[in-house]
């Protein structure tokens, strides 16, 4: 379009359609940019130009295969491994319902590893239902964290899950009234706790009952039921070796042997020893009353995680507090003699009877030698408790003496 002065203006018509074309090619752009952000498909490394066969999983199908991952894991790299491996299975695997059925060898961890994300990890397996995490948190909080409150109802919420080893932990503390005073005690909800761990199939609690009724410490005395419970207790000893290790049969008859550790002598004789000087023949004391030596059971998780976690701190709590000298325990007293102590050397202490005659056999039957008085770490007297007297050759090869002993264990 010229006008009068010879100048050209563009018509409307072309500045219309000009503007067409350049939103046209806007949008051409903007959808070359979009293709140019857009994810490039993954192939698979196996069958070149066509899409990775994972993306196309149904996440439910996934999230079923974490589960029976989580819980069958042997170690927490097992699980933690897969964490690493793509966004897709990290997001995944934290899914409650994988949490909730995570194994307690998932939760293993070593104390000289233990920060704020493990911490944060055991807390969302807890919220998630699961009770291996709610009793291995609990026993953390309550033991090493100095949180009383929160590890004990960590450990009865797995208790209400009927968590037998929650239960037996829950009587221990009723026992010794840990976390409190003295008197703040409660025998018969120690018996009562240790009686439904029992019904479960926890050993150790089986094994507490026992003496519990020997003594009559907490209920009334039963001296030949006390002494079914503890046979009941070896034998449920040896089936879960023997089940537990199958391939092992042909060697368990190595086990089957007399245990001159085990059994009381008028006058001591010496015991074989092996090259190295070492003694022989000790094993695991659950059947050697028998004369049986099996393989000594394997730790909770949780026990392991105590006994490292107060091993890096020189083996001590705090000043004056005592760790249970059972190395498959790990607990640490609460107050100044809250474990009971053998009155034949003071040399070591016990949280419970059942760690107590577990470690008598162990090890302690050949190294207790007689002190007519003990110093403890403040240089004064100990030894003014009440005795709970052990007798050689009953149950366990230990009974009892007693409602009121709690300071003092007397070997004999």
């Amino acid at each position: 379009m010229r006008t009068k002065r010879g100048l050209c203006y563009p018509s409307l018509v072309d500045v219309c359609l000009d503007q067409r074309v350049v939103f046209k090619k806007r949008r051409v752009i903007t959808g070359e940019r979009k293709m140019v952000c857009r994810k490039r498909p993954k192939l698979s490394p196996g069958m070149p130009g066509e899409c990775d066969l994972f993306d196309t999983l149904p996440d439910d199908l996934v999230v079923s295969i974490l589960c029976k991952l989580s819980s069958t894991a042997r170690c927490p790299s097992d699980f933690v491994n897969v964490l690493m491996t793509c966004k897709r299975l990290n997001g995944l695997a934290m899914n409650s319902l994988v949490l909730s059925k995570a194994s307690e060898k998932t939760f293993a961890i070593r104390a000289k590893n233990w920060c704020d994300p493990a911490h944060r990890f055991l807390k969302l397996c807890a919220d998630a239902g699961n009770v291996e995490a709610c009793y291995t948190l609990g026993m953390i909080r309550f033991y090493c964290l100095n949180n009383r409150g929160s590890g004990a109802s960590l450990m009865a919420k797995a208790a209400i899950s009927s968590h037998a080893q929650a239960l037996y932990s829950l009587a221990v503390i009723q026992f010794n009234g840990s976390g409190g005073s003295k008197n703040d005690k409660d025998l018969r909800a120690g018996v009562a706790l240790c009686a439904r761990a029992a019904f479960l199939g926890h050993i150790d609690a089986l094994r507490e009952l026992g003496h519990c009724l020997q003594d009559g410490y907490g209920v009334r005395q039963n001296i030949a039921e006390g002494r079914r419970f503890l046979v009941q207790a070896n034998a449920r000893e040896l089936a879960a070796v023997l089940s537990s290790a199958p391939s092992q049969v042909t060697v368990t008859r190595s086990w089957l042997t007399w245990n001159s550790l085990s059994h009381a002598h008028p006058h001591p004789v010496p015991q074989p020893q092996n090259p190295n000087g070492q003694m022989t023949g000790m094993g695991c004391p659950l059947l050697s009353d028998f004369g049986c030596n099996v393989p000594a059971p394997e730790a909770h998780p949780a026990s392991r995680f105590l006994a490292e976690w107060f091993a890096l701190r020189d083996g001590t709590p705090e000043q004056g507090l005592r760790l249970c000298s059972h190395v498959g325990c790990g607990r640490p007293e609460t107050r100044r003699h809250e474990f009971r102590r053998c009155s034949v050397c003071g040399a070591v202490n016990y949280c419970s009877r059942a760690c107590q005659a577990l470690d008598w056999k162990l090890r302690h039957k050949a190294e207790c030698t007689p002190v007519d008085r003990w110093l403890d770490e403040d240089g004064e007297v100990e030894g003014e408790g009440n005795i709970i007297e052990v007798e050689e050759g009953e149950g366990e090869g230990e009974g009892g003496g007693g409602e009121g002993g709690d300071d003092v264990i007397a070997d004999s």
